[in-house]
């Protein structure tokens, strides 16, 4: 999928903040085969909010129907049963993501599904962000390795390291004479 750039359809900064006070902006797409949103995300979502480690700028809901037909909606579109407590985010919401930003998310999407779109600032680093742009720096890469890449590694290792059980142990000791 082409990279998306949640920031290029900003008209007013002024409702996002100062821009140099502003954080790395992240943006995430979240399947629920089966069409099985319900807004059970919301208490983790909260919790950093809370705590000031985001601040949520956009968040949509996709869904795709069997045929592939899509459906976007905005917060205000949807009923509570669909949302639980993310509906507290309505009114903070800076519609950030275009409709082209959409079609081209909504090609991850399978048939059959919905998906949470969500965009948040990462306000935790927004004094590390401001800082390098004061400091003449840019940004030139930005990276995110998947949770299932990391776990697939650490079982690769664990299972080179540990021995089979037909390889002798290097702490087994051989009888003498054998």
């Amino acid at each position: 999928m082409d990279e998306v750039d949640p920031m290029e359809d900003v008209d007013d900064v002024d409702e996002l903040s100062d821009i140099d006070e502003l954080g790395p902006v992240d943006w995430i797409v979240i399947e629920f085969p089966g069409s099985r949103f319900n807004g059970q995300i919301a208490p983790a979502l909260d919790d950093l909010v809370e705590r000031g480690l985001v601040r949520v700028l956009d968040l949509l809901v996709l869904k795709k129907d069997s045929d592939g037909f899509l459906e976007a909606f905005e917060l205000a579109d949807l009923d509570d049963s669909e949302l639980g407590e993310l509906r507290s985010y309505e009114a903070e919401l800076a519609m950030l993501l275009s409709e082209e930003d959409v079609i081209a998310i909504a090609a991850a999407v399978e048939p059959g599904s919905s998906a949470a779109v969500l965009v948040w600032e990462n306000s935790w680093a927004a004094p590390f962000a401001s800082a390098v742009r004061r400091s003449g720096g840019q940004l030139v890469a930005s990276g995110r390795i998947p949770v299932q890449a990391l776990l697939a590694v650490i079982e690769a290792d664990e299972d080179a390291e540990s021995p089979s059980d037909d390889a002798e142990s290097p702490l087994t000791t051989k009888p003498s004479g054998a």
